[in-house]
């Protein structure tokens, strides 16, 4: 599914140059269940957003589904990104005058989805998250746990292969990262792959695969045995 060939990124920063990736080579099958792990400021979440066609790389090639994602044009990487891409981040970047089921369907607007097949698909994908009693709720009505599982809702709705969490529970308590994580943990059984940023050993050590970052390089790569 990715493919990363000697990949590099780099940023301007006055007269210097930040590099936040330095050569990475990696590639993840479909319905694999990846963590990406590391120190602050080792390139977790630039790899991330290269993998999500984000971010171009700056050298080197980025594939997705066999698609070189350096010769699409920035529609063609929207959409991409909106029909085959779910992204949950730690903020959750939920519309704060919008309702839950708004703020689920709001991909499907993009897309061109009629409304109400959008309704239809958003209230769904709301009963998958165990949230059907606040769809009408404001995020500022909802919990981080809440809000977060809205978001993982928004993120489902177009029927993503990839999903791509960076830090998708750093802001929640010790229980409601457990209830995040079987989320994702029962996603991926149901045949998505997943791939996460983290630096919580509790998300780690449930994945089946850990890619270990470094200043900006891969010092491991490991399998799990269990």
């Amino acid at each position: 599914m990715i493919e990363l060939e000697n990949v590099t990124k780099e940023y301007p920063m006055g007269e210097t140059v930040y590099h936040a990736l330095r050569g990475v080579d990696l590639e993840i099958s479909e319905r694999e269940f990846l963590a990406i792990s590391g120190p602050s400021g080792s390139g977790k979440s630039t790899l991330l957003h290269v993998i999500g066609a984000l971010h171009r790389p700056t050298g080197g090639r980025a594939l997705f589904e066999g698609k070189d994602l350096g010769s699409l044009s920035r529609d063609e990487l929207a959409q991409l990104r909106n029909t085959r891409i779910g992204f949950i981040f730690q903020q959750f970047y939920l519309l704060p005058r919008a309702t839950a089921q708004r703020n689920v369907e709001l991909p499907m607007v993009y897309a061109g989805v009629r409304p109400p097949e959008r309704r239809a698909r958003a209230a769904a994908c709301l009963d998958r998250v165990g949230l059907s009693e606040f769809a009408h709720h404001l995020p500022t009505q909802l919990s981080g746990g809440q809000a977060q599982r809205v978001a993982l809702a928004r993120a489902l709705v177009n029927s993503p292969a990839l999903l791509l969490g960076d830090e998708p529970t750093g802001n929640l308590d010790s229980q409601t990262t457990k209830e995040i994580l079987q989320l994702f943990v029962s996603l991926h059984e149901e045949g998505r792959t997943v791939v996460l940023v983290t630096h919580e050993r509790e998300i780690a050590e449930q994945v089946k695969r850990e890619v270990v970052l470094r200043d900006g390089r891969i010092e491991e790569d490991t399998r799990a045995t269990h």
